[in-house]
């Protein structure tokens, strides 16, 4: 290659140079390519655009925290607060009161099940108490007042959640329970519940009669023990007497 055809190629590249340069740096007048893309800002906290009328806002403290998350008043049943510190007064999580927990971003009542102290939950709902000596649960309302056979079988079946069935006391329950029924009633009255009544309640305690030869004869018909809720004092009654029954359940 010849110096003048050398001369001629790099002059013509150095000549595309200026143009490969304007093509990058393009000035704009486009508002909205330039972020100014609202037609108007609230109390005119903004800035207009200097080639038309559209606006780059700013946004407000209160806009700035919702963005954030900051958006609950933390107020209202279940609630104790706002957890850590507040943007605009608002937080983005709250404290909640005793028995409910934060779930879902809202403070809910907590769903318990089973034994917590002196109350037996089922779905969130106190369906048994007992005193702090008691190492059995008592059901929170009255079957009726109904003959053995039905009481047994009432209890059996009453079910303190799920699969938990209850049983009908025995005597020895029923005492227990009469000389803590101040607590108990307490107990059952703040949870919904209803007090023990000043009557006899049955018990699954048998009671077997003697005479002097001996068990009488089964056509004598079933006995068993019942307690006065009124004196504590037991006697025992024939199956068909009609009387109150309350579940319970031990642990």
């Amino acid at each position: 290659m010849t110096n003048t055809n050398l001369f001629l190629l790099l002059g013509t590249s150095l000549s595309l140079i200026p143009s490969l340069t304007f093509a990058q740096c393009v000035a704009t007048q486009d508002c909205a390519t330039l972020g100014y893309t609202e037609t108007s800002c609230n109390g005119g906290s903004g800035v207009k655009c200097p080639f038309g009328n559209s606006w780059a806002c700013f946004k407000s403290e209160s806009e700035i925290c919702n963005d954030l998350g900051f958006t609950l008043s933390c107020t209202g049943t279940g609630y104790s607060g706002g957890a850590g510190k507040a943007c605009n007064g608002k937080y983005n999580i709250c404290s909640c009161s005793s028995g409910y927990e934060w779930k879902d971003g809202s403070c809910q009542k907590q769903v318990l099940n089973g034994a917590q102290g002196e109350l037996y939950y089922c779905n969130g709902d106190v369906v048994g108490v007992k005193s702090s000596n008691m190492d059995f649960y008592i059901g929170i309302k009255d079957l009726g007042q109904v003959a053995w056979d039905d009481a047994d079988n009432q209890c059996r079946s009453y079910s303190f959640c799920s699969n938990v069935k209850g049983t009908l006391p025995t005597k020895e329950q029923l005492l227990f329970i009469y000389y803590n029924k101040s607590q108990v009633n307490s107990l059952l009255s703040a949870n919904g519940g209803e007090q023990l009544t000043n009557n006899y309640y049955w018990s699954s305690t048998y009671y077997s009669p003697t005479t002097s030869s001996g068990f009488l004869p089964p056509s004598s018909g079933p006995s068993y023990y019942v307690v006065n809720m009124s004196s504590g004092s037991s006697s025992y009654y024939a199956d068909n007497f009609k009387f109150y029954a309350r579940p319970v359940l031990a642990f």
